[in-house]
């Protein structure tokens, strides 16, 4: 049996599994590619990896450096395992509905954890995206990582993410269904899948609230960026990695139906995943309600349920929310 160097050895490489258990009876085959079992948890810990060394080989981020970033938390917690194995400090920005576990989680890693107003435009200046480049600005011998704008982010899915998706499927996919925070997972795996097939739908889960699917459909927002429960995808500003040339449809899906999925899967899967995964397999269930010929779709488990104890696996939270 081989052994790692170290952690980030382990980043990757995650197994595709099929759902069945937690699905009405369909013809159709969904599977999830289960990146909660990355070692820090989520999808989040590829780009992360990439974007530092990226950085390393430039020059913009050296010895004794800090780390700054918006995030929802996932990205943030992927750069904290990264920066703990190579030295670094690391200052993590968020919006204050994220989870407690998430922040807790990020300073055990030894991370500063500043907490911004939620529901802001990202153009304000107390949002989480305006305090992090704020404070990269202000602080030497720091680096911003930039999810949202950083092209490492795009490239890094679509050299490893959308090659092993192909790999697994044996090429036999029809259809992937993926939120968006950054836009570069579902761009970065849509552009190398279009490229092996052009005929492969790729389709955006965009919780009710955010202003993607707007931009998508109508190239303007039509209804004004809302609150909404679920982390880590959905937006109120268009990223540089959202590349809509690559989508084929966005599907709208609302808290509930999330967070509902969410303990199903758990439940009858076993699969211990956090509720922007259960988006996925909502969409990829209507997605397949329209559909007249079996398909195959592939879905994305993003992250781990540990992070979410306090929200959808808590049932006074739910019922607060009415969500139950």
């Amino acid at each position: 049996m081989q052994i790692q160097k170290n952690v980030l050895e382990l980043i990757g490489k995650t197994p595709m599994i099929q759902l069945d258990r937690c699905l009405p009876k369909t013809k159709h085959s969904i599977f999830g590619k289960a990146e909660f079992l990355n070692p820090g948890g989520s999808v989040k810990d590829r780009i992360a990896l990439r974007i530092i060394e990226s950085a390393e080989k430039r020059g913009d981020l050296t010895a004794g450096g800090t780390i700054i970033e918006a995030t929802s938390g996932n990205t943030g917690l992927g750069l904290c395992m990264v920066a703990a194995i190579k030295g670094y400090k690391s200052i993590i920005v968020m919006p204050d509905k994220m989870s407690k576990e998430k922040i807790d989680t990020l300073k055990a890693y030894g991370a500063k954890v500043i907490l911004t107003p939620s529901g802001v435009e990202a153009t304000d200046p107390r949002s989480h995206y305006s305090v992090a480049k704020k404070l990269s600005q202000e602080t030497p011998n720091s680096y911003y990582a930039n999810q949202f704008h950083n092209e490492d982010n795009m490239q890094t899915h679509y050299e490893t993410t959308g090659p092993e998706i192909w790999e697994q499927m044996g090429g036999k996919i029809d259809c992937l269904v993926n939120g968006a925070g950054t836009g570069g997972t579902i761009s970065g795996i849509g552009k190398f899948l279009k490229e092996k097939n052009p005929d492969i739908k790729i389709i955006l889960a965009d919780p009710i609230g955010s202003i993607l699917h707007d931009l998508y459909k109508y190239n303007e927002i039509k209804t004004p960026p809302a609150p909404y429960l679920i982390e880590g995808i959905g937006e109120d500003m268009l990223p540089g990695n959202m590349k809509f040339k690559y989508v084929d449809d966005v599907i709208q899906f609302n808290d509930k139906e999330a967070m509902q999925m969410c303990r199903n899967i758990v439940r009858n899967e076993g699969l211990f995943i956090g509720p922007s995964s259960a988006a996925t397999v909502v969409c990829a269930l209507k997605w397949a309600e329209k559909q007249t010929e079996p398909k195959r779709i592939v879905t994305f488990l993003c992250d781990n349920g540990d992070r979410y104890l306090s929200k959808v696996f808590n049932d006074d939270w739910m019922k607060a929310n009415h969500l139950l």
